[in-house]
């Protein structure tokens, strides 16, 4: 097993204007994208706009997306359909659905973001419209493949307790985790990288890590893309 990791971090975002063609600034940043990964990863990023702020509607023709909201209240579009969101939910948005967010509470609307490829419509076949809105704090791990046609095969919001440890092997899967609460440590092989609210580790085919909670325990968000076999 090799010993290899892709931290990113959101302490100091890039602001962004007009994103998806509406004014007004968004924080963003990049955690990971698809150099160095073996799935069909797009891009693991964080979002954040202010009070009354926009990520305008856009069409899906090629990726599918998930939103994590991490923190803030705010109103996701689904096809022209308005749903109520807050930090806990997870949008998910299949291929040829249109979705937009918007923020309707007092503070920051700040949310994680997972796209990945779809898997290409056979022939002239039509493009199936699904979109999903989930609790993921109270629903428990999600199967995206009800949604998806592409590698997603997992996302999960984790709680460990103060000192609890969880193990990731990277065998046909990748994994990518954000830091949400608490604090903790990662380690693989001899690198050890410290745990904190804002920061994204993605672990590549291969890989191995241990995530080992603080004394205050230690959440994070977590999503598992299965790798093809012609890629490994």
């Amino acid at each position: 097993m090799r010993h290899a990791v892709i931290v990113g971090d959101t302490r100091q975002p890039a602001e962004v204007h007009g994103v998806h063609g509406t004014r007004g600034l968004t924080r963003w940043a990049c955690l990971a994208r698809r150099a160095g990964l073996g799935g069909g990863w797009e891009a693991v990023e964080w979002a954040s706009v202010p009070p009354g702020g926009v990520s305008g509607e856009h069409l899906h023709t090629r990726t599918e997306e998930v939103y994590v909201l991490l923190g803030g209240q705010g109103e996701i579009t689904l096809d022209g359909r308005p749903h109520p969101v807050e930090a806990g939910d997870a949008v998910l948005t299949g291929l040829g659905t249109t979705h937009g967010l918007r923020n309707t509470g007092a503070g920051n609307l700040d949310w994680l973001v997972i796209e990945m490829p779809a898997e290409p419509v056979p022939g002239d076949g039509p493009v199936v419209r699904h979109a999903v809105v989930t609790d993921l704090r109270r629903g428990g791990p999600v199967d995206p493949s009800a949604v998806f046609t592409g590698p997603l095969r997992r996302i999960e919001h984790v709680r460990l307790a103060p000192r609890e440890r969880a193990v990731f092997r990277t065998d046909g899967v990748e994994h990518t985790l954000f830091v949400t609460a608490g604090s903790g440590r990662a380690a693989t092989g001899d690198v050890r990288v410290p745990l904190l609210p804002g920061r994204g580790l993605t672990l590549p085919l291969g890989t191995g890590a241990a995530f080992t909670a603080g004394l205050d325990g230690l959440e994070y968000v977590h999503a598992e893309l299965a790798v093809p076999r012609w890629s490994q």
